[in-house]
């Protein structure tokens, strides 16, 4: 297993110099590799999050490319390592155990409703949670980092997502640029960086490798395109923003394995597990948190071990949450809520996952979440212009 690094090694870390470097105060220990006099100099910071992006991905189809060749280190994305919890420790430099995202579905117990955070939909019917009454505010506790800088600061993200409820609650006072592809990125990041000389913090997230690397795999000729891809366009902002005085960062929020057939496990083949869970699984299939039937913890988890074997690690979430894996702060107030009776920490590449009626049966190639090091680590990329 390979664990986040909290202590200045992770995605979280990175962060606290981000925000240092723009005039925050941080909780959290900088990153070792990249410290604040690196970037407080620069005139504009521009971070480039890259969805799915996996050091030892860039590391091995990546050589020769211009993201190789501003290889500054790599670091841990945190725990779980996914979207869900990485992309919202990015927006507010709290680590999971603070800002209380642990998964793509989280039991929200304030709305009791299980729910995907970032697209702000019910699980199952798909319903969205503005129609039956729930507002973001409701489910997310923790503040912009945006809203804690001394310069102006600009997200550009993809179109679709750049209204959503998620993104107007944790971009905060930050304005906010939509574009269609990756030229799109490009342009808008340039326009941006030029648009005045003020000092300037702008946020680029893609999401086009991760959804790929969902669907085809990561070992796939599709989403190693889009890596050549996404390299030229990085190529592209190293030339178009020359002489702007740009501290240019480009990071993930996690890696990605691929899944054979045989080790993607459906919950129903675990009738005896099953039965004793009050919720449907929450978190990620690499990662699922059981909230199981009062009294029954013990049983499940010895059922647990007996049905899954060597497939998974078994744990109390109390152990995880107890052993640092969401990281150092405050515990949300409903971290040990979400967090569910019962962590399964799949070995290997295997998933579990179950399905609730309405929901469409595919099995991912491509999965993120767990400990594994092409889960777990990314890449750190540093070009100063």
């Amino acid at each position: 297993m390979r664990l986040p690094d909290y202590d200045g090694g992770s995605l979280l870390n990175l962060m606290a110099s981000i925000a240092a470097g723009r005039g925050a105060s941080t909780p959290h220990a900088i990153l070792d590799c990249l410290p604040p006099e690196a970037l407080v100099g620069a005139r504009n910071i521009v971070f480039f999050l890259v969805d799915g992006l996996g050091y030892n991905y860039l590391a091995e189809l990546g050589r020769g490319g211009a993201l190789f060749d501003h290889l500054a280190g790599r670091l841990t994305s945190v725990f779980p390592s996914t979207t869900a919890s990485a992309i919202t420790t990015s927006f507010t430099g709290a680590s999971p155990q603070e800002h209380g995202h642990i998964g793509w579905f989280n039991w929200f117990p304030e709305a009791e409703v299980v729910a995907a955070a970032l697209p702000f939909r019910r699980r199952g019917d798909d319903v969205p949670l503005g129609e039956i009454g729930i507002r973001s505010e409701q489910l997310f506790a923790a503040r912009s980092l945006f809203d804690r800088l001394d310069v102006r600061s600009l997200v550009v993200s993809h179109q679709p997502i750049i209204d959503s409820d998620y993104s107007r609650h944790f971009c905060g006072r930050a304005q906010r640029s939509g574009y269609s592809d990756l030229t799109g990125l490009v342009d808008c990041v340039v326009a941006a960086v030029r648009a005045s000389s003020e000092r300037k913090y702008v946020y680029a997230y893609y999401p086009g490798l991760d959804a790929l690397a969902h669907k085809h795999g990561i070992a796939s000729t599709q989403t190693a395109t889009r890596l050549t891809a996404i390299d030229a366009a990085f190529a592209d902002l190293l030339r178009r923003l020359s002489g702007t005085d740009t501290a240019l960062v480009v990071s993930a929020d996690h890696g990605f394995i691929d899944t054979p057939p045989d080790e993607a496990l459906e919950l129903e083949r675990f009738p005896q597990l099953a039965e004793l869970l009050r919720l449907p699984l929450t978190g990620e299939p690499r990662v699922a948190f059981c909230h199981v039937t009062p009294g029954a913890t013990e049983e499940f988890i010895r059922r647990a071990q007996g049905a899954l074997g060597a497939r998974a690690e078994v744990r109390a979430s109390r152990e995880i949450i107890a052993a640092g894996w969401f990281g150092p702060g405050t515990p949300h107030p409903r971290l040990a809520d979400r967090a569910g009776d019962v962590t399964l920490v799949m070995r290997g590449h295997g998933t579990i996952r179950d399905h609730l009626p309405g929901e469409k049966r595919h099995v991912l190639i491509g999965n993120h979440g767990g400990v594994t090091e092409d889960e777990m680590l990314v890449p750190l990329v540093v070009a100063r212009l």
